[in-house]
């Protein structure tokens, strides 16, 4: 009998054992899930309502500035976007120059979706560690650069969510202002991924309106 109490024991002890191990595994797993990095934001990400359209954990870390770079716009391999009709924006050395963006704060479940979005994947960009400033403070972000980029001008809807982004973020009157002053294509087409961002734009004014009325 005394035997058998004894496995029963060591059977009880290794169940328990096993249902811990399997605590852990699920708290390791939820925190890998959970786990961040920056993302600095200079183009059509720094509007939040773009952003989240396929980055849902994004969530708005500082304003920065990245020192010795320019904001310019073109087309991997002189190949026009299809998704927004025109140059899009990369990020180029220039020493003396700065370009002004936002640190997003991201969970790692949504890198995949971010560098989908930027196609990574087919060339068009490559992801870079780089050092941004913000209020003396320097902080290092992930960010894309442009592979083969031929310039060419923004369509004057990618540049309005530009500026939007801009606007909403604070960056700084006389940057916003340098934004607005870059010429456009002209371009006055249907683009979906527009719609897709007045949709999102037009939610998100009617849940703040929600929450004041509330």
């Amino acid at each position: 009998m005394a035997a058998r109490g004894e496995r029963c024991s060591f059977g009880s002890m290794l169940l328990f054992t096993g249902l811990i191990l399997l605590s852990v595994l699920d708290t390791l797993d939820a925190m890998d899930n959970q786990a961040t990095f920056l993302y600095f934001a200079y183009g059509s990400n720094l509007l939040k309502e773009r952003l989240q359209l396929r980055n849902p954990s994004a969530r708005v870390h500082c304003v920065a500035r990245l020192q010795d770079y320019k904001l310019v716009f073109g087309n991997h391999k002189g190949l026009a976007s299809d998704r927004w009709h025109g140059g899009v924006a990369t990020i180029e050395h220039s020493p003396g120059d700065e370009v002004w963006g936002v640190v997003w704060k991201m969970n790692m479940a949504d890198l995949e979706s971010l560098d989908r979005q930027e196609n990574v994947r087919l060339g068009a960009y490559s992801p870079m560690q780089v050092s941004v400033w913000t209020r003396g403070q320097e902080l290092s972000c992930r960010t894309y650069i442009m592979n083969s980029c031929v310039y060419a001008p923004p369509s004057p809807q990618y540049l309005k969510v530009i500026v939007m982004g801009a606007e909403q973020n604070g960056l700084p009157k006389d940057y916003q202002e340098k934004l607005k002053a870059i010429e456009t294509n002209k371009y006055e087409g249907p683009l979906p991924v527009m719609e897709e961002v007045e949709r999102a734009l037009k939610n998100s004014k009617q849940k703040k309106k929600g929450r004041s009325d509330a």
